[in-house]
């Protein structure tokens, strides 16, 4: 077919006409791709739920603090990341991890 020949109604159609066909045919691949990975799950003994379900994430509990700032005992750290600067300042004027460990 030679587009140059075709006049503006003719090309309008031809692309209606296209974009069903495209509708058309994404409609049935993502059938198809259903179909096989349902059929795939079944093969390993799996159902839809199996995979679809996001995994468990482990639950962590939070990390207890290891230092206080003792000027001001609601400012601790974990001891884990960056230094606060609390602590950076504590570390400036002299003292030490272990005297700000709880």
């Amino acid at each position: 077919m030679e587009l140059s020949n075709l006049n503006f109604t003719e090309l309008q159609d031809l692309l209606k006409s296209v974009d069903a066909e495209i509708s058309r045919r994404e409609t049935e691949e993502k059938a198809n791709a259903k179909k096989q990975i349902l059929e795939l799950a079944k093969s390993y003994g799996l159902s839809l739920d199996d995979v679809m379900s996001k995994a468990t994430a482990a639950v962590r509990k939070p990390v207890e603090a290891k230092y206080k700032n003792p000027n001001d005992v609601s400012q601790t750290w974990t001891g884990r990341g960056r230094k606060p600067a609390w602590v950076q300042a504590q570390l400036d004027e002299g003292f030490s991890l272990e005297d700000l460990a709880i």
